[in-house]
């Protein structure tokens, strides 16, 4: 049996009903583009495979891609992809269409993967994940909320989060020490006008690295009060408050002010 790497941040799903859960939540469609990424042992794999046409599957783990291929019987319907999907490209799967991304996310890699899906979002359609519920209270949080942070707001403009269900450690083989949830993200059909994104990012980090101080003092490098306040915004705030429309606001008078 192969075990689990810890250096992949491995934990793979073995529950029979939170994998049914998860699969009526995916709702796959024979016709549907479908990416795993991640499928480790195919707790996933196998039961999406008996819904569709085919699958593609991302996979760093080679002793795993040989289960897979063993699991499967070397399915000619499932297309296994050997690499870092930190670094694939999704660009020549089903070149034009929209992609659907399902997965357990590996917890290690979990926040700049989001980052990295993000970059492709005009390929997808819509992503299926169990990620921490730690992160997941984090994506989906409202602006004044104890969770509502850098994560909530840089993710805002690209992707409605829903937060499906929780899946508890004894799902996993080994258990985690944490809680995971498993949520849709969906990628605006208008998203956020936030120009520069570069200049977005540049506001939303400093306004977030020192969270109790007033944007007066957090954004000070970068822009004054009197910036702050023709954005239409209390330069006596906190970051915490703020909606990711204002911090639009807050990156364009950025914008402005290095043209």
């Amino acid at each position: 049996m192969h075990q689990a790497r810890k250096r992949f941040g491995q934990h793979f799903l073995h529950d029979p009903g939170v994998i049914g859960r998860i699969v009526a939540a995916i709702a796959p469609q024979p016709q549907d583009r479908m990416v795993e990424i991640g499928p480790g042992l195919g707790a996933l794999t196998v039961p999406l495979l008996a819904r569709l046409n085919e699958l593609h599957a991302v996979e760093i783990d080679r002793d795993a891609i040989r289960h897979l291929q063993e699991l499967t019987g070397n399915d000619p319907r499932l297309h296994i992809h050997s690499a870092d999907v930190l670094e694939f490209s999704f660009a020549h799967i089903y070149e034009g269409e929209r992609l659907r991304l399902v997965g357990n996310l590996p917890y290690n890699i979990s926040t700049p993967l989001l980052f990295h899906l993000i970059e492709q979002r005009e390929r997808i359609l819509d992503m299926h994940f169990m990620l921490q519920k730690e992160v997941v209270d984090r994506m989906a949080a409202a602006p004044g909320s104890e969770h509502y942070g850098r994560l909530t707001v840089m993710l805002a403009p690209w992707v409605r989060v829903e937060p499906l269900f929780d899946i508890g450690p004894g799902a996993f083989k080994p258990p985690p020490r944490v809680v995971s949830t498993v949520v849709r993200l969906t990628p605006h059909e208008q998203p956020l006008a936030i120009g520069d994104p570069r200049h977005y990012s540049t506001v939303v980090g400093a306004a977030f690295s020192q969270r109790r101080k007033t944007l007066r003092n957090s954004l000070k490098p970068f822009l004054d009060s009197e910036d702050i306040v023709a954005a239409g915004i209390d330069p006596g705030l906190r970051a915490e408050v703020l909606s990711p429309a204002e911090f639009v606001a807050l990156s364009s008078r950025l914008a402005a002010k290095l043209l």
